[in-house]
């Protein structure tokens, strides 16, 4: 089946996509922002919480492991959720977006996995995040013409999510100087 196209149909074409591409990026950012205040509410109320295991933490004391492991859940989510703030913040125009935000992508789905028991709406909020970036993505890849290399993404974000892990565990290990967090199972 041949399909007639003429230039001022394509034309037209990228001219919506180009101009729905800023609102949905102010949407996304808007959205992020969101989604990072209920994470510091919790995170602050956590903290507050598990005060007490500055001083008094114990190994064997499946309450404080679990409370531990719920906090640095959090902050794990807050400090992957700061770098694509981050990322997003470096986007200067639509050659840049099919190359800054599609390892981000994953990231979202990640924290919105782990994030699923303990914080539903802001796992369904990263959902909705995730469902919108991925069409800012591909909507500005049609209209520059880029490619993608999955594998490169994949491998960008879990560099990232090995360092912000990284990251938090050294935040958590200066509040809390009398856990190891090395030995609490992986976030």
């Amino acid at each position: 089946m041949l399909v007639k196209c003429s230039f001022d149909e394509l034309a037209s074409e990228n001219t919506s996509y180009s101009v729905t591409l800023v609102p949905r990026l102010d949407f996304s950012i808007n959205l992020l922002s969101t989604i990072i205040e209920i994470l510091q509410k919790q995170r602050s109320d956590l903290k507050n919480q598990n005060d007490y295991l500055v001083t008094n933490f114990d190994e064997f004391d499946t309450s404080h492991i679990k409370n531990l492991k719920l906090e640095q859940m959090i902050v794990f989510s807050l400090d992957i959720l700061f770098q694509i703030k981050n990322q997003i913040s470096c986007i200067s125009g639509i050659q840049s977006i099919p190359k800054i935000l599609p390892s981000s992508i994953p990231m979202i789905r990640t924290v919105s996995a782990q994030l699923f028991t303990i914080s539903p709406t802001s796992s369904q909020k990263l959902s909705e995040l995730s469902v919108c970036l991925g069409s800012i993505v591909l909507d500005s890849a049609v209209l520059t013409q880029a490619r993608f290399d999955f594998s490169k993404s994949n491998e960008e974000c879990a560099m990232m999510l090995d360092e912000v892990k990284l990251m938090a565990n050294s935040k958590l290990n200066k509040q809390y100087p009398l856990v190891d967090f090395s030995k609490l199972s992986n976030v």
